[in-house]
């Protein structure tokens, strides 16, 4: 069977016999991959030209519909990906990080598009005044790259390694061509498979190459993005080709590194903390059978504490039963294949020159339902080096597998100084209840990780634990671990963009940005905007409200109404020292009272007000004052229409400027009101 690659908007096999592939259980081959007759300029320009083009016309709203469509339809199907993905030596809970985490990481994405405007492109941070009358404005404008994006992915995770990374592009409005490891791309294509035969992405959005790709990044132009997972010295030498360099095209790299996890002194042996910290030793040594890039390889631990964790770690390791993850009871399969094995063990021999293994064995030890010879597998290798402050080995080796390595320190400054040898991780852990251990450690570290998980008794029950990136939060590292970040949440989508800094008068800016900007034209004409249906509502509708007179009697009475008798409302005697010259209004009655003269009381389109972005008091407000209200449509999104909603409806933030009689500013603030649209389909 030749595995087919997806190009041009059809799939292709490639030419010649291909690269064999192989069950890792049994060593079956079970088919062939090749690339071979692909042209990767045409592929390029297809998918720049034909999904770029549609992805981009697209707002942030709909791409993130998309997302959560494409996400509720491969979670209905999940099942069928389970088999397929047991060939790679995935037990069922491998298999379930790998394609409920990756279709988990569509949804994660899919809800961002509550943190975009209802646009195909991004406004990035607040307005900057370039002027003094303000008639001169400046602002940061984002738009998807007119590229497209090449993913060069690992093969540890065919399908969580894809989806983490096309689910942040496609939301950007950037089309991609994904090139999984060959090892494990059979996988790989039966969920490209599933999500083209869905037609929920537009055309030329998603191209898949199953065989080499060697030779793709020589076509890449400054608009297109490179992504690269995997081993370190591989990113180093594509980071260096003279195209990339040459066209200055961002090269994003996540390689493995020298993870580490720290047992801090007071989880001591007997604690709870200390049963912890095993645990999650074991597990991240043993799933995926230590083929991810977050695995622990160095477990650092206080020196008074070496043998009663080196005895309990080998106590957990020997309830790793290993075999066909098909077998009830297996909690440990094989590596994806012979050749990860041969370079695994290699990789253990060269450690062992400079340290002892104190638990497991390469040669000697049991699988179940399988013949160990045939399959890829390998026992648990745990090595102790006790001192790696001169034995450096394990901070330059890795071997990606089944494999970590016991090291002492002395105190906290020396923890963190072995584990910054590692020269640059994706994370590291620490297991402790001592706050001033973590804070120190965090700090010490933090430099040289991605990301630090603080672990004890009081989070870990919930905890996500030590290797697994979210994708709300960045996944990447510095030095070793390729100085790359992904996902992130919104942050990961602003990779994909172009931020472009645009200047000219508010009116200007407004028109571009489709938001509102202080100082632009304003439209006071036609009837209050709380009669407007949500369609018939413009950016810079304006209402000018009724003034109303400040007195002391407001004051008094919002006192009494809302508790506040603060000294600087109440007490004319107590200012002395203070910014006001007399007693102050509430900056809560400024806010209440605007309330009260824009609002429309009658029953119209609006559904609700329901918050407030922020709210500034800018200028005292003090009795005998006048105040008014220029009440202006800011930003409208469009919202999705629920199940068990009759009606249709859309968000429109509302600038709430609160002037005096001498015209000043006394209150900023933006309120977010839900509005019905007229289409009630």
């Amino acid at each position: 069977m030749m595995f087919e690659n997806y190009a041009l908007g059809k799939w292709i096999k490639g030419d010649g016999d291909g690269t064999p592939l192989f069950n890792a259980i049994n060593g079956d081959e079970i088919g062939t991959a090749s690339s071979k007759g692909l042209d990767f300029s045409k592929m390029m320009k297809y998918g720049r030209e034909t999904g770029g083009h549609l992805l981009r016309k697209m707002t942030f709203q709909e791409r993130g519909l998309m997302l959560k469509k494409l996400a509720l339809h491969l979670h209905s199907i999940k099942n069928k990906f389970y088999q397929t993905s047991s060939f790679t030596g995935a037990t069922k809970i491998d298999s379930w990080i790998d394609i409920e985490g990756g279709i988990g990481n569509i949804f994660a994405n899919a809800s961002l598009r509550k943190e975009f405007p209802d646009l195909p492109y991004y406004i990035d941070g607040k307005f900057a005044k370039l002027s003094q009358n303000n008639t001169f404005i400046g602002h940061h404008i984002m738009v998807p790259k007119e590229g497209i994006c090449i993913h060069i992915n690992a093969f540890n995770f065919p399908i969580w390694g894809m989806l983490e990374k096309i689910s942040v592009n496609l939301m950007a409005g950037v089309p991609a061509i994904v090139k999984p490891a060959t090892l494990t791309c059979y996988l790989t294509e039966l969920m490209v498979r599933e999500i083209i035969a869905s037609n929920i992405l537009p055309e030329g959005s998603l191209q898949l190459i199953c065989g080499s790709a060697n030779g793709i990044i020589d076509h890449a132009t400054s608009e297109d993005i490179i992504t690269f997972t995997g081993s370190a010295s591989t990113g180093i030498k594509l980071k260096a080709n003279s195209n990339l360099i040459e066209n200055s095209v961002p090269f994003n790299m996540e390689a493995d590194s020298l993870n580490c996890s720290i047992l801090a002194k007071d989880a001591s042996p007997g604690t709870t903390n200390f049963d912890i910290f095993i645990k999650e030793v074991q597990k991240e040594m043993t799933v995926k059978a230590g083929q991810k890039c977050t695995a622990i390889r160095r477990v650092i631990v206080p020196q008074e504490y070496i043998n009663d964790v080196v005895s309990a770690l080998g106590k957990r390791l020997d309830k790793t039963i290993i075999g066909d993850p098909k077998v009830e009871g297996v909690k440990m399969g094989p590596l994806a294949g012979l050749s990860q094995k041969k370079e695994v063990i290699e990789k253990i021999q060269q450690l062992e020159k400079t340290q002892d293994i104190v638990y497991g064995n390469i040669n000697n030890f049991n699988v179940i339902g399988a013949d160990k010879n045939k399959g890829a597998f390998l026992a648990p290798i745990l090595f102790l080096n006790e001192n790696p402050l001169k034995n450096t080995d394990c901070h330059e080796i890795e071997s990606f597998g089944p494999v970590s390595t016991i090291m002492p320190y002395s105190d906290i400054d020396q923890a963190i100084k072995i584990a910054r040898l590692g020269k640059g991780s994706l994370v590291c852990s620490i297991v402790t209840n001592d706050m001033k251990i973590a804070e120190k450690f965090v700090l010490g570290a933090a430099s040289m990780h991605g990301r630090i998980l603080i672990l004890n008794e009081s989070c870990a029950k919930e905890s996500t634990g030590h290797g697994s990136p979210m994708p709300l939060l960045k996944h990447g590292g510095p030095g070793r671990a390729g100085g790359g970040e992904e996902m992130g949440g919104k942050r990961g989508i602003l990779h994909y963009l172009q931020r472009t800094a645009i200047q000219g008068h508010p009116t200007t800016i407004t028109s571009i940005t489709k938001q509102y900007q202080y100082g632009a034209k304003q439209d006071t004409s036609g009837i209050h905007t709380f009669k407007k249906h949500f369609e018939e509502i413009q950016v810079g509708d304006t209402v000018i409200t009724d003034k109303h007179l400040v007195t002391l009697n407001d004051i008094e009475n919002f006192a009494d109404l809302s508790g506040d008798r603060f000294y600087a409302h109440m007490d004319e005697n107590s200012l002395e020292d203070t910014i006001f010259t007399e007693r102050v209004a509430h900056g809560y009655f400024i806010l209440s009272k605007a309330a009260g003269l824009f609002v429309d009381p009658k029953k119209g389109p609006v559904l609700l007000n329901y918050g407030i972005d922020e709210c500034r008091f800018i200028k005292p407000v003090y009795p005998g004052m006048v105040i008014g209200v220029r009440f202006t449509v800011k930003e409208k999104i469009s919202q999705e229409k629920k199940e068990d909603e009759n009606y249709t409806k859309g968000i429109v933030k509302f600038l709430v400027d609160v002037y005096d009689d001498e015209n000043e500013t006394v209150m900023l603030a933006t309120i977010l009101t839900m509005i019905k649209k007229k289409n009630k389909l």
